[in-house]
């Protein structure tokens, strides 16, 4: 079992090195084309459609898990940027990262990590757009930030890589934790259990998993590896989506960093809105 447990960690974390190293460098290099002025200008643009498209762009090219959108919500605020846009970015952000998606879709196929960045995507928006309506802007409290430098567009071999180092420092820990937590439950947790606990169609596994992914604050690049062998051992895509959505989306500790820059309503509304995007997209996943 030992030696099982071990060659299933080391073949996980030689391919998602592999991977990670890869497709983070490409992201950074392509990062150096994006036009951030011209991103800024959309996302204080009065067109609600090209808004909320700018804030997905936005999300998905400043790749933050969920504690470091927080500085970026701030300044978004500060700069008197639409509510219903800064949410959207609020949402997306920590659940669209290229380089997880790219992960996603080598390790559990092209299929899944589309359907996943679609569904975040159009959850993201509707319910960002819905708190404005709802008038949760009044929620906001008077905060300034300070020491926030904006990402400018440059393009070089060194900038990148650097990019993908730093990237590696905080993310690629978190991988390979999940790696080390994916061996061990190939290696003793019995297929039988976890497919007649968590295989199927129950319905109830969805919000289950995704109350759970709140507190556990289990980081999305974690969640890969481990998101893995729970499909290949029998769990249901659906839950795991959801555990997945639910523990990338929010957590204590943003929660508690939500607390200084909202009021208590608005922190209830985000944490709810959380838990509904990702039991809405595990129920999405059972027709995937």
């Amino acid at each position: 079992m030992f030696w099982d447990v071990l060659q299933s960690f080391f073949s996980i974390t030689i391919e998602l090195t592999l991977l990670f190293v890869v497709i983070s460098l490409l992201i950074n290099l392509i990062q150096g084309f994006i036009p951030y002025d011209k991103l800024n200008q959309y996302l204080s643009g009065k067109n609600t459609v090209l808004g909320a498209l700018a804030a997905l762009l936005f999300a998905f090219v400043t790749p933050f898990c969920s504690c470091s959108t927080i500085p970026v919500v701030v300044n978004l605020l500060n700069k008197k940027v639409r509510f219903g846009i800064v949410m959207v970015f609020l949402f997306s952000s920590p659940v669209l990262d290229p380089t997880i998606i790219t992960l996603m879709g080598a390790m559990l196929g092209v299929k899944v990590a589309v359907a996943y960045t679609v569904i975040t995507s159009v959850l993201s928006v509707i319910i960002g757009f819905t708190l404005e309506k709802l008038g949760f802007e009044k929620a906001v409290k008077r905060v300034v930030m300070t020491g926030f430098e904006e990402k400018t567009n440059t393009f070089s071999w060194k900038s990148a890589w650097s990019e993908t180092v730093g990237l590696m420092k905080t993310v690629y820990p978190y991988l390979i934790i999940g790696a080390a937590i994916g061996s061990v439950i190939h290696g003793v947790v019995p297929t039988e259990w976890i497919s007649s606990m968590f295989g199927g169609n129950q319905w109830w596994l969805v919000p289950v998993a995704a109350a759970i992914g709140i507190p556990l604050y289990v980081r999305l690049s974690m969640m890969i590896p481990m998101s893995q062998i729970l499909i290949a051992k029998g769990m249901a895509i659906a839950p795991v989506m959801a555990l997945m959505i639910s523990s990338a989306g929010a957590s204590l500790p943003e929660v508690t960093l939500l607390n200084t820059i909202f009021q208590k309503r608005l922190v209830v509304a985000f944490v709810a809105s959380v838990m509904m995007m990702a039991t809405l997209s595990g129920f999405l996943f059972y027709f995937i």
